[in-house]
């Protein structure tokens, strides 16, 4: 592995003081994407616009449902956005084409246009490019900077990390080098912002970054977001066993097209990918059944997706049965939602001064922190307990981490904990950026920016 000269003196984010009951938080907050010129951050930002405008209602949005109103999340309107990305399409371009494939609807790109750009302006350039010498850690360092300088400029509360970035193959045994996702979710812990990995991607799942996000003092969560097929599943899955009708296979296949469709026909991200699915059936039935998942990539479906599922299960006196399922949808519409959900989770986390990995979110992923439960029904109450905690006085713990559950909830809040298999190379906690904004009009130092992936 190549050894990063990270310097292990870089000052922890203070600890955020712990504002009333419903209160929201004091500046804008940032919602940094990696992968910020992709269809999910484009579709997230543009919803986020409509929805601020009064153009269209929050649907899909948890956050904005009565059991949250009074936790003091940050508004819609106090969201600033950023990112890194490899490719150099605008957002507004990105969003017309979006709108031609029925994503967006129709006259919204025009109508957040002065949103859209602002956003634009401030995707810096990811990497490692093809041909980049740099190290690995003067690739952190250089997104370390740029966020950080984007809180700053912007003179943000705080800002929050989100990789929504296509899915990477694992990192082979051995590799030298950090995969890319690493090398962001490294950025975020050194610049001292909360960190979510919607993406089947390692990130902060690496053995060498495991220490420096114990250490960080920053809350994360993730990973790969649930929006169709496993969700689907972690309805199911409970059933089955609660009805105790015995699953003997479970097969599916994914038909899906776009980015994410070109990124998982490769055999090493679809594997990345599918074991998230598996796990959910695994942990809701008590074991694996038969079967597994296809993904084929079809390039003329664009945004959308379908996904069959066919259960064979065992009825009473031994009946054999079959459930098919059958799922179509829009993978940007139904994951930009929920980014916005848990950036705005994630930074009150933040601002609370929980830390350490947020299995309560689990509701959201297909691959979620250890310790949180398989069943969506039970992923949703322990997410119900959460937002009580988020906005309880005195209901929130500094050190949100695994083995204060129980103190948590003896001080009417919801546990926080559970042993996240995070990453950590070296110790790249570092300063608190507080960092926050809204999704308006570019500041007139905000300079354009950036080539995206």
């Amino acid at each position: 592995m190549q050894e990063a000269a990270v310097s292990t003196s870089a000052t922890s984010p203070s600890t955020p003081s712990t504002p009333p009951l419903g209160t929201p938080p004091v500046g804008p907050v940032g919602v940094w994407l990696i992968g910020a010129r992709g269809s999910v951050a484009t579709t997230a930002v543009a919803g986020c616009a409509a929805m601020t405008a009064g153009l269209h209602a929050p649907t899909g949005m948890v956050t904005e449902t009565a059991p949250f109103m009074d936790r003091g999340l940050p508004t819609l309107s106090s969201l600033v956005f950023g990112g890194h990305d490899t490719t150099s399409c605008p957002l507004p371009k990105r969003a017309e084409e979006l709108a031609a494939g029925g994503v967006l609807p129709h006259g919204l790109p025009s109508a957040v246009h002065a949103e859209l750009a602002a956003a634009d302006a401030e995707i810096r350039p990811g990497g490692p490019q093809p041909g980049d010498t740099r190290t690995d850690e003067q690739l952190i360092d250089a997104f370390t900077a740029d966020i950080r300088d984007f809180v700053r400029r912007r003179a943000l509360a705080r800002a929050v990390v989100v990789n929504v970035a296509s899915t990477e193959p694992l990192p082979a045994d051995g590799a030298e080098r950090l995969p890319a996702s690493s090398l962001y979710a490294a950025a975020a812990l050194r610049a001292g912002c909360p960190y979510v990995n919607f993406t089947p991607s390692t990130g902060l799942h690496h053995l060498h970054l495991t220490d420096a996000a114990r250490t960080s003092g920053l809350p994360y969560a993730g990973r790969d977001g649930k929006t169709g097929q496993t969700l689907l599943r972690s309805v199911l899955g409970p059933m089955f066993a609660q009805r105790a009708l015995a699953v003997r296979a479970w097969s599916g296949t994914n038909l899906l097209g776009g980015g994410d469709g070109a990124a998982l026909a490769d055999p090493a991200a679809a594997a990345a990918k599918n074991a998230g699915k598996e796990r959910v059936l695994a942990d809701t039935l008590g074991s694996a059944p038969e079967g597994e998942v296809h993904i084929d990539d079809v390039p003329s479906l664009g945004d959308w997706k379908t996904a069959w599922d066919h259960i064979a299960f065992d009825g009473f006196l031994g009946t054999r049965m079959v459930l098919q399922t059958t799922w179509q949808g829009c993978d940007s519409a139904l994951a930009a939602p929920l980014i916005l959900d848990l950036a705005r989770l994630a930074s009150r986390a933040h601002e609370r001064g929980l830390s350490g990995p947020l299995p309560a979110l689990a509701f959201y992923f297909k691959d979620p922190d250890a310790g949180a439960p398989a069943a969506l029904g039970e992923q949703y109450a322990a997410l119900m307990d959460f937002g009580e905690q988020l906005g309880a006085v005195g209901g929130a713990r500094e050190d949100g981490v695994a083995g204060e559950a129980e103190e948590a909830r003896e001080a009417g809040g919801a546990s926080v904990e559970g042993g996240g298999r995070a990453s950590g190379r070296e110790d790249l906690a570092g300063g608190g950026g507080r960092a926050s904004g809204r999704v308006g009009r570019a500041p007139a130092d905000g300079a354009p920016s950036g080539e995206a992936s």
